[in-house]
């Protein structure tokens, strides 16, 4: 049985010819090559290999910085934070839209903007993963998960000006509070979706 390799996402598939699509991260059959195992070579004992020289560091910032987030895979790490809060953010709104709790539309609010401070790094270190790691691919996979990614963002910001300019839209109720709650339920799927997709593209298919 032949083995195929993703060059994308590194997914190993097992058959006769590679897949149409890559099941995790969305590449067609171009991306995949085969796997050849090769057998070891044989070192002969009294041959001297002279060293060579090392490679010099890297000097740059932006360098540095690539090299840091790669290491300790810092994107993975920064997405808990959106994906840890916004839901808590949506049960707020929930309450204090139902029970008319300012203490809570309060609490939303100040989460919203927290949330909104961490973007930056959250994107900057998925745009660093995703060309080093990813080779920049733009397949189906890329672009929901960029698109959800930027809609985030974008519904962080809309949801922080609107409650900021009307303090009481929650308490109030009516229609505008029903649709900044829906607002705010758009932004929990699209933070799931995003999360969902990375998880897919870290642990596989399964």
């Amino acid at each position: 049985m032949k083995k195929w390799e993703c060059t994308i996402c590194g997914y190993i598939h097992e058959g006769d010819t590679p897949p149409d699509e890559c099941p995790v991260c969305g590449a067609d059959s171009s991306a995949f090559v085969e796997v050849v195992e090769e057998a070891p070579e044989k070192t002969a004992s009294a041959e001297i290999v002279p060293e060579s020289a090392p490679d010099p560091p890297k000097t740059t910032l932006i360098a540095r910085a690539t090299d840091l987030i790669l290491k300790f895979h810092l994107h993975p790490i920064s997405v808990h934070t959106p994906n840890g809060v916004i839901p808590m953010i949506f049960i707020f709104l929930l309450i204090a839209g139902l029970l008319g709790a300012p203490s809570f539309g309060h609490a939303a609010f100040y989460s919203l903007i927290f949330v909104l401070l961490n973007m930056p790094f959250v994107l900057y270190t998925g745009y660093i993963t995703w060309q080093n790691k990813y080779k920049g691919a733009m397949t189906s996979v890329f672009k929901i998960k960029i698109g959800a990614s930027l809609v985030s963002t974008g519904l962080l910001c809309i949801l922080i000006i609107w409650r900021y300019s009307q303090p009481e839209i929650l308490e109030t109720g009516g229609l505008s509070a029903i649709l900044f709650t829906l607002l705010g339920l758009v932004l929990l799927g699209t933070v799931g979706i995003a999360g969902h997709l990375g998880g897919k593209l870290v642990f596989g298919k399964d």
